[in-house]
């Protein structure tokens, strides 16, 4: 299991990951719900483990980490991220880094002993991180001279696995992480981007009765909710400004009625007087930490 904490690589299927340490067992025997894994994991992202092993079959040296590993001559530059996710409650979801690894003529990134790969991290800095989340496996690099290359790595998110607590929610920052197993060296870096780390929404519509008789009222509920990170449900997100808009039978554009707020359970719910036959939605803009959402438009038949 993934899990965040100091930065570390760890030997999957053969293969480097670059991922977290795991949470101390004492620690993990109590963790019975997604918050209390969330107020558990450690915070620093720039230590590193006390001890470090490839798995046998890897071709990687194993060692033990110094206390104060030598620095690797290596930087990351040009890194590209999505400007957001959306993290659900269940499925896991992949995001993809791509950068410019820069590395001394001394530093071979094709050896068996050599990886390196994406991460990001909540926080204002490395040293000052709440969370951090790696990929599966380190990236994929193609050099584009003797030393440069451009690499490609993916990041992975699952609700179910990692510690991520509500407050996690919004800008994130991209950072890089290499080691070298023969030399013991490693390097972190970070500040090289930034991303909206989203809880999931959800929003729906009901416009009632259907049919309906012209200059008759209109009842048009719905809710919006997001994803609770430390619970894996979903729950109404309150207070919220939130659009209701028409489109006309036979038209494709959305006009905006008026606007609602939701309820502390997230719940809309407003009148407006039949005139034509269409569909209403309700529409979220979004915030930092909860993506815009539309609801399918519900048709109301007015006669």
């Amino acid at each position: 299991m993934r899990t965040r904490a100091t930065v570390a690589v760890a030997a999957v299927s053969g293969a480097l990951a670059l991922s977290a340490l795991v949470v101390p067992a004492a620690q993990a025997s109590d963790s019975s719900s997604p918050r209390a894994r969330a107020e558990q994991a450690p915070a620093h992202i720039t230590s590193y483990a006390s001890g470090w092993a490839a798995s046998s079959g890897s071709g990687r040296t194993a060692f033990r980490a110094a206390a104060e590993p030598p620095a690797l001559d290596v930087s990351f530059s040009n890194f590209k991220i999505a400007k957001a996710v959306k993290v659900g409650t269940a499925a896991r979801v992949s995001v993809t880094a791509t950068y410019t690894l820069t590395h001394g003529a001394d530093v071979d990134i094709t050896s068996d002993d050599f990886a390196n790969g994406p991460f990001i991290y909540k926080g204002s800095s490395l040293d000052n991180s709440e969370n951090a989340l790696f990929g599966e496996y380190p990236a994929t690099c193609t050099a584009t001279s003797a030393t440069t290359a451009d690499c490609k790595g993916a990041i992975e998110i699952d609700p179910g696995e990692d510690y991520l607590a509500n407050t996690n929610a919004g800008t994130w920052s991209g950072g890089g992480l290499a080691r070298d197993y023969s030399t013991r060296a490693d390097k972190t870096q970070g500040g090289l981007a930034k991303i909206l780390v989203q809880r999931a929404s959800k929003l729906t519509v009901n416009a009632s009765p259907e049919p309906v008789k012209k200059g008759k009222t209109i009842t048009v509920t719905g809710k919006l909710a997001r994803a609770n990170w430390e619970t894996l449900k979903y729950a109404g997100y309150a207070s919220q400004p939130v659009k209701l808009q028409f489109r006309k039978a036979g038209s494709s554009t959305y006009a905006t009625v008026k606007t609602v707020k939701t309820n502390i359970k997230g719940n809309l719910s407003t009148t407006v007087k039949a005139s034509v036959d269409g569909y209403f939605r309700y529409s979220f803009a979004g915030t930092s930490t909860t993506p815009a959402v539309n609801a399918a438009g519900d048709y109301v038949d007015v006669r």
